[in-house]
């Protein structure tokens, strides 16, 4: 492109460095249309642009792909504070462009692809791309033709859950038909793995002691668990040869089973969140513990560490925030009671600086890495070209960072749609400088551009038979 070029283009980003997953380059970003047109040499010539941002020596790296976000849920009594524009909102103050919400059914008159079509309506008020996962929390007749349906609405991947008897939970049978069934279409099940009847036990024994409160929270769903759900669903995998995504692992020990099952060939996928890299169980012995409690819980500081260890040597896959934006006041209710509380953390908007302060400020995990981790990776496998990276052709989705620096985090400075954060106080690093989102600068010097409800709805397509090796 040359400095005379008669048309200009959108904007130019001049003074970065661009970090993908595979490597960094010092480069100039030329945007046009919502998409990367070039990486330019530092030196080279700038084309005609409308716009030139200079980032002053900070790293430019893809928007965050967020794989894991409930976003204005109802689960039971209790429903989300938040909407499609809040959390949209909130997650581009956190660097993430893109976010994949659940489409899991409310009621029992409610259908798989109900639900989803819902969610499609709902999505319109989104300020970043967007796209689903199925859910489902039943065995029905017509399932297997809702799948194909849900396929054809663009969503591949269907959430399952082990536990959560009598609400949420299928059977292992049901798990092995949604997996061949999606395996057949392209597709690929995520699976919430901890065994249901450890934990009504569990539950049972410390409702019989008085242990049943938010403080006791880690007594009730034992790492246990966790891993024996992860080994029977891998069976299952395994018998279809069929892929397979873990939200949520909390324990290096599940982590490793999926790892082994993918060295024999499986496809199969880690996904962790933030809190379990840089939180652990010592928060439940203190006021407040309810604003903690999700499921799995948080664990001991070892675990949490060998967490870390596995994100660090490449064993974890993608981080999900898991996003679930409760109030205090909703949790603070029943937390006499973890049978009746809201699970789940508020979490779209820190997702990225709570990783990168467990992974990369505190466990040296490399630049690169972490693109891998909250933003590549989680394209791949949930079918979204265009996202994940800076190049050519890629959608022009990034954030500049200062590594160095860092923020206390402060609910009242979050924009999520809640009254607390679990990371409140922490010193956090990773925040963006700024953030551009479809080609526009929706976060400078200057503050929050609100672009208005452009986000796309991005229909994912069939999973690539390699994948991540």
């Amino acid at each position: 492109m040359s400095e005379q070029h008669e048309h200009p283009v959108d904007l130019v980003v001049i003074g970065g460095t661009v970090v993908n997953a595979s490597h960094r380059q010092a480069a100039t970003v030329v945007v046009h249309d919502g998409t990367v047109q070039a990486l330019l040499a530092p030196d080279a010539p700038l084309p005609s642009a409308r716009r030139v941002l200079d980032v002053q020596g900070r790293f430019l790296l893809p928007g965050g792909v967020d794989p894991h976000c409930h976003i204005g849920e109802i689960v039971g009594d209790h429903a989300g504070q938040d909407d499609y524009e809040s959390a949209t909102i909130a997650a581009l103050h956190g660097g993430t462009t893109t976010v994949v919400n659940f489409a899991i059914p409310e009621s029992e008159d409610e259908s798989p692809v109900d639900c989803a079509r819902r969610r499609l309506m709902e999505g319109t008020s989104a300020r970043t791309d967007h796209a689903l996962h199925g859910g489902l929390v039943r065995w029905e007749p017509t399932l297997v033709d809702q799948i194909a349906e849900l396929a054809t609405l663009g969503i591949r991947t269907i959430k399952m859950f082990t536990t959560y008897r009598g609400e949420r939970m299928v059977t292992p049978e049901v798990i092995l038909e949604v997996l061949r069934s999606l395996h057949r279409l392209g597709g690929m099940g995520y699976v919430h793995a901890e065994a249901d009847h450890v934990i009504e036990d569990a539950l049972a024994l410390c409702a019989k002691s008085g242990r049943i409160d938010a403080s006791h929270l880690p007594e009730t769903r034992p790492a246990l668990a966790e891993n024996a759900a992860v080994a029977q669903v891998l069976a299952t995998a395994q018998h279809l040869a069929a892929p397979v995504y873990f939200v949520h692992q909390s324990t290096p020990e599940a982590v490793a089973q999926v790892r082994a099952a993918r060295r024999e060939g499986l496809r199969a996928y880690t996904e962790t969140c933030p809190h379990y890299l840089l939180l652990d169980d010592s928060v439940y012995e203190k006021p407040g513990a309810e604003g903690f409690v999700c499921c799995p819980p948080l664990r001991g500081d070892d675990t949490r560490r060998g967490l870390v260890t596995a994100a660090l040597v490449g064993d974890v896959d993608t981080i999900g925030s898991d996003h679930c934006c409760f109030s205090l006041e909703q949790k603070s209710t029943t937390s006499h009671d973890v049978r009746h509380m809201p699970n789940g953390l508020p979490g779209v908007e820190t997702r990225i600086p709570a990783a990168f302060t467990a992974l990369v400020t505190c466990a040296g995990v490399s630049l690169e890495r972490f693109v891998a981790l909250t933003s590549t990776n989680a394209a791949r496998l949930n079918g979204l070209h265009g996202k994940g990276w800076i190049g050519p052709g890629a959608d022009a989705d990034f954030y500049s960072l200062d590594p160095e620096a860092s923020r206390t985090t402060d609910t009242a400075d979050l924009h999520m749609a809640t009254d607390y954060t679990p990371y409140e106080g922490l010193s956090l690093h990773g925040w963006p400088t700024e953030v551009i989102s479809g080609g526009r600068i929706v976060i400078d010097a200057e503050g929050f551009h609100d672009p208005g409800p452009i986000g796309r709805f991005l229909a994912t397509h069939p999973l690539d038979d390699a994948l991540l090796t």
